[in-house]
């Protein structure tokens, strides 16, 4: 694959047949039902064929169609069990690879954006993509003082792409809808395409990611790799080694997981605390496990992949803290008056406020205890509670609102515990919240998030 596929027609088409293929699979799924194939064998057959088909065209797309791909596979433990079998696969596969640009293109690429000596810049340059992301792909290199680099080149025409990929799957997203309950696609899509511009402009991932760089230089726990180059489309930063948190999911022992799932909560909270920054994007393939022969406690999680961050100058905002602090101690009204006041609840609507608390304080769980376990079947259950027309939670859910000074912080803090679930991590994620989140300890006083 040269070049991102940038033709309308030809983009268009290939999301547009995603629903035709679907249908067909459907129609000789109840033929073979007729035929007297059982339909629990003929169900996993569709889903298995649907999913490869979906990811295969998300993946080959690239631009907006794999982000979202990658957004969507961080939702994979909500899936109810009997359906997550065949799309966890096809789901993880997005989260770290894509097919590679040619060797020729990263040439004229790095010759057009640092200069036709480019290679002058490096003692040696790996011509096989190291990762191939959503709108750009690595390369590992030795820059000209000896470091060892990572290269993030941005496939030509990405932006384009990346626009007409979320324009398209806005229209068919009631094909993925269904994947995970309780999850609104469309807003999701919209919010991605808000961000667009952002992350392709390699200048503001480079000063977003100097910022944690300086911040967490000498932190025990958490490494960010420094940036060392950055010019138009082209980020060259330090290396960064480790298991990637994928194959800790996949693969990982006991002591694996809970590490990485003790520190990717710490980074939710204390990343924004630090530095004013939220990391906007936490899929797997953004974070290493860096093991030692020393006790698992001495392990470092490294963070890559600045393109996407929410600016938070205060931290994450105070209502959050002051919110699950008051819920947590029974405190209804409260907790109410301050969903109504951040325009969670809409001054038209009225709510009982213990059904409220009812509603959350399932959500909260893990801000209650010491020790909390994430797994797949505890956000199953809370994702089906959600989407169970037949719940009071269903029914209360509908009338509440995300505010869009809170939609990227949902998604993200969303995003993370479905990763934690999906490690399975047993994690210490209160002390983490009292460390770490305004107002979860202690009332305090701040402005509000208007």
């Amino acid at each position: 694959m040269s070049d991102l596929p940038r033709k309308a027609m030809t983009r268009t088409a290939r999301l547009a047949a995603l629903p035709l293929g679907i249908a067909g699979r459907a129609t000789l799924g109840l033929g073979k039902r007729i035929g007297g194939r059982s339909a629990e064998a003929v169900t996993a057959e569709l889903q298995q064929a649907t999913a490869d088909q979906l990811f295969k065209v998300l993946g080959e797309l690239k631009g907006g169609a794999m982000k979202f791909g990658q957004v969507l596979s961080v939702f994979e433990a909500a899936l109810p069990e009997e359906v997550a079998g065949p799309y966890r696969a096809a789901l993880t596969k997005l989260q770290d690879a894509a097919p590679p640009m040619p060797a020729a293109s990263v040439h004229a690429a790095l010759a057009e954006r640092l200069g036709k000596d480019w290679r002058a810049s490096f003692r040696s340059f790996d011509d096989r993509p190291a990762a191939a992301a959503s709108i750009g792909q690595v390369h590992r290199a030795v820059w000209q003082d000896g470091r060892e680099v990572a290269v993030k080149v941005q496939y030509p025409g990405a932006g384009e792409a990346l626009l007409s990929d979320l324009g398209q799957l806005s229209r068919v997203a009631w094909l993925v809808g269904p994947l995970i309950p309780g999850l609104d696609i469309k807003p999701l899509i919209t919010e991605l395409r808000n961000r667009v511009t952002e992350e392709l402009d390699y200048a503001l991932e480079a000063e977003a990611q100097r910022v944690h760089a300086e911040e967490f230089a000498a932190d025990p726990d958490i490494v960010v790799p420094a940036v060392v180059a950055q010019a138009d489309q082209v980020l060259v930063t330090e290396w960064l080694g480790g298991t990637p948190l994928a194959e800790v999911i996949s693969a990982g022992g006991k002591a694996e997981r809970d590490r990485a799932g003790h520190l990717l909560a710490r980074f939710l909270f204390a990343g924004p605390a630090r530095t004013g920054l939220l990391h906007a994007d936490p899929h797997p393939g953004n974070f290493r496990l860096l093991k030692d022969d020393g006790p698992a406690e001495g392990w470092r999680l490294g963070v890559m992949d600045f393109g996407t961050v929410d600016r938070l100058p205060g931290g994450l905002p105070l209502p959050i803290g002051d919110s699950l602090r008051m819920a947590l101690a029974g405190d209804a009204v409260g907790v109410l008056e301050m969903l109504r006041a951040e325009g969670f609840v809409k001054p038209t609507i009225e709510l009982d406020p213990d059904a409220v608390l009812d509603y959350l304080l399932p959500i909260i769980e893990p801000a209650a205890v010491e020790q909390f376990h994430f797994t797949r079947a505890w956000m199953r259950s809370q994702a089906a509670r959600i989407a169970d027309p037949r719940s009071p939670a269903y029914n209360l859910g509908k009338q509440l609102n995300l505010p869009p000074y809170y939609l990227l912080i949902h998604r993200v803090t969303l995003s993370t515990i479905g990763v934690l679930c999906q490690l399975g991590a047993q994690a210490p994620f209160r002390s983490e919240m009292l460390n770490w989140l305004p107002g979860f300890a202690e009332p305090q006083t701040g402005p509000s998030a208007d």
